[in-house]
């Protein structure tokens, strides 16, 4: 009998799935984008339904492609967009409010608050995190203080809260499986990752009930059985982990000091640090990347909240581009930028600034300026943004990384990897097949069912599809660093200047 692994890879911008076989070879996949709702400025939602919706039907659709029996599926993995919220009845199984985004700044106040009542050591040190709306406490708190009657409904048990991994897993399950992994728990800034349970002091701080919220269980093994009706069998549900953390899975970043960027709607660098998790004196993110067992890998994250996103605001936004893809040939049509900066921080800055009021901004603009020096700059901003966060986890960890390995839609474009390579100053690697997002909840779910039998057969089955090198001179790299640099002191200037 043939065996198979599904990759459920619910996105912010889209719903995936890809089927593997048991040797971690792509049969076939199926993804469609779905809406993404901006309510008043900086608020971002989504349709849960639809975010499940679109999950199902893809699912359905690659099955369908791979022209596999649904009974030939071992096990399925599910990855997903990270601290987005989601809060709904108990009994009816509906959405009280729309989902609110990962990047949804409508919380901004709030966290000023917080921070000003000294409260963001304890937090930090509880979570590993910084007080900011990224995260799902807030945005969590702000759907129960605004549906009528909500934190009222919460403490009588009659509402349940989940990241989108919780909610895909209870939709799964027909309702009966209310769960979530140590990962996804961990970006709530609710979670503590020192006794990996929920922290009852941060619950109490944001009152949230305790009933809300999702057992926690590794991040491999078994959540249990989807609904037969849905899939064409009952199949098991092996793992799930937040999408940066089953990338570094997927990329087979298992050593301490192993580390890989993806560039998605955002950009996410992550280093394993081991069975310690390391606190970071430069505005990294101290997190979990997977719980195996007993045993917890814990990771340096650095977040850039705007990355492939820029691209998409080029083509959609501007009108600049007619596919994503156009972006590559467009920008190696001129040599350079012309002078141009973009510094796409439409929903504030991520590491190491942690700066939510900041916003996108463009400078050094002539008559002489194109739109193929405005790509080519969103490209450069792309892997600056990149250098600068990798520039700080080095310092934090105090190790000198050969090589960074890298992923996500975006890792297509050879002119971005070159462009990494020489702000970097390393080599760039680029997978044979950069869904490592995918790949590594697949490789999850397989070693939670038995496919694999330990990460180095994991590991034996990947493989590299070309490395980049710089070709900048020393000089010329600190040049573009420091004009780089100058452009986000102007733009948190400027932000500063017009909030007083």
């Amino acid at each position: 009998m043939k065996r198979y692994l599904l990759a459920l890879d619910q996105g912010t911008t889209s719903s995936r799935c890809i089927v593997f076989d048991c040797k971690g070879k792509e049969m076939a996949r199926a993804g469609r984008e779905f809406r993404q709702y901006f309510p008043a400025e900086g608020f971002v939602e989504h349709d849960a339904e639809e975010i499940f919706e679109s999950q199902l039907a893809v699912t359905r659709e690659a099955i369908a492609r791979a022209a596999i029996d649904p009974t030939e599926i071992v096990a399925l993995g599910i990855t997903n967009q990270r601290e987005t919220v989601v809060v709904w009845d108990k009994t009816t199984g509906k959405p009280i409010h729309p989902a609110i985004v990962w990047q949804c700044r409508r919380t901004e106040s709030e966290c000023r608050r917080l921070n000003k009542a000294g409260l963001a050591p304890m937090i930090r040190e509880k979570t590993g995190l910084p007080i900011d709306p990224y995260f799902s406490a807030t945005k969590l708190a702000y759907i129960l203080d605004h549906v009528p009657d909500a934190r009222a409904r919460a403490r009588r048990g009659e509402l349940l809260f989940g990241t989108v991994d919780t909610w895909l897993i209870y939709k799964l399950t027909n309702g009966t499986v209310h769960v979530t992994d140590p990962s996804n728990a961990a970006r709530t800034m609710l979670f503590n990752i020192h006794t990996l349970s929920w922290d009852r002091e941060l619950l109490r701080l944001f009152d949230i009930p305790e009933a809300m919220l999702p057992r926690v269980l590794p991040s491999v093994g078994i959540f249990g059985k989807t609904s037969p009706e849905l899939l064409g069998a009952s199949i098991t549900i092996a793992s799930a982990a937040g999408d940066q953390q089953a990338a570094l899975f997927g990329q087979c970043c298992f050593g301490e000091g192993d580390a890989k960027n993806t560039y998605g709607t955002g950009g996410f660098l992550l280093m394993n640090t081991g069975e310690k998790p390391i606190r970071s004196k430069n505005g990294l993110l101290t997190t979990v990347g997977w719980q195996i067992g007993q045993k917890t890998a814990y990771v340096l994250e650095g977040s850039v909240f705007i990355c492939g996103a820029a691209i998409q605001w080029l083509r959609d936004g501007l009108g600049l581009l007619a596919s994503a893809k156009e972006s590559e040939e467009l920008a190696a049509s001129v040599e350079h930028c012309g002078g141009v900066q973009f510094l796409p921080s439409f929903v504030g800055l991520g590491t190491p600034h942690w700066d939510p009021t900041v916003r996108g901004a463009v400078f050094g603009i002539t008559r002489g300026t194109t739109r193929a020096h405005l790509v080519r700059a969103a490209l450069e901003a792309m892997a600056l943004q990149t250098a600068d966060v990798l520039s700080v986890m080095q310092e934090d960890t105090g190790l000198t990384l050969p090589s960074l390995r890298v992923d996500g839609g975006a890792a297509a474009n050879d002119l971005l990897l070159t462009m990494q390579s020489d702000f970097t100053g390393l080599s760039i690697i680029r997978p044979a097949s950069v869904e490592t997002t995918a790949r590594g909840a697949a490789m999850m779910a397989g070693l939670a069912a038995g496919i694999f039998a330990d990460l180095d057969e994991i590991t034996s089955l990947s493989a590299v599809d070309r490395s980049f090198f710089p070709t900048l001179s020393d000089s010329a790299r600190k040049k573009r660093l420091a004009d780089w640099h100058a452009a986000i002191d102007a733009a948190i200037a400027y932000s500063r200047a017009i909030t007083l």
